[in-house]
């Protein structure tokens, strides 16, 4: 079943921030995890304000999605992101078709 990586990001140093997009993409890759929104224009409706970026990323599973989080690539990538912009990040299993 597939699983999907949503992240709300707030940057606060874009230069930064930089380091990490340049380097989280290739982890993603590396477990099969797909770009379905990523930036774009967005608005809050109901919680907290709108995030400056929005990101979802589709997973063939649950187990995957995790195992990239915690992988060492993206472990890595991530230390970029300290710092540079407040994330918070969910992994949601998707329902069954």
């Amino acid at each position: 079943m597939k699983a999907y990586w949503i992240a709300h990001v707030d940057v606060t140093d874009p230069q930064q921030y930089q380091q990490y997009t340049q380097r989280a993409p290739a982890a993603f890759s590396q477990y099969g995890g797909r770009f379905l929104a990523r930036g774009g224009r967005s608005e809050a409706l109901e919680g907290r304000p709108t995030p400056q970026r929005s990101v979802v990323i589709e997973f063939d599973s649950y187990e995957q999605a995790l195992a990239c989080y915690r992988s060492a690539e993206y472990q890595e990538a991530c230390g970029h992101r300290q710092g540079a912009a407040q994330a918070e990040v969910i992994i949601v299993e998707g329902v069954a078709p």
